[in-house]
């Protein structure tokens, strides 16, 4: 997958709904991340929802597909909707999403990578300046960090 910036595609781009998880340490000093098997870039776990279930159901389905943990997912970081930023896959789809970003906390299981996960690691602040992280999760990490009660709606 790449992300394409700054071209308004319209009705050359389907809609999605997609979810990822925020998942911070026991002391909150460093957040989960997945490098990507697509693409070799590190990101949060999450992807696309599927019909008939919810975007909570989606993040939690996601968040155990690509880690092996079963979460509980909570507050609502942030909804992210730019018409600036496309994906598009291998296969030659392109979407807009909609995204939804939670913080989710660990219950069970034991961290594994998935299908579609080359390694799972936490990472400090400090430690993300030095890895090749996908654009548009830099903005859902920042927000994360920042605590707010209320979600941003970017």
């Amino acid at each position: 997958m790449k992300v394409v910036y700054g071209e308004r595609i319209g009705q050359t781009a389907r809609l999605s709904v997609s979810c990822s998880a925020v998942i911070f340490d026991e002391d909150r000093q460093k957040l989960l991340l997945m490098r990507r098997d697509d693409n070799g870039r590190w990101s949060l776990p999450g992807g696309h929802m599927d019909a008939g279930e919810s975007v909570t159901e989606a993040c939690a389905r996601e968040v155990l597909e690509e880690t092996g943990l079963h979460v509980q997912v909570g507050k609502l970081i942030g909804v992210y909707s730019s018409p600036d930023m496309i994906l598009q896959y291998a296969d030659g789809n392109r979407y807009q999403t909609v995204h939804f970003c939670f913080e989710a906390r660990p219950l069970a299981g034991t961290l594994t990578s998935g299908t579609e996960t080359l390694e799972l690691a936490y990472f400090s602040r400090e430690e993300l300046a030095h890895l090749d992280i996908m654009e548009h999760h830099l903005q859902r990490i920042e927000d994360a960090w920042a605590g707010n009660l209320l979600p941003f709606m970017r």
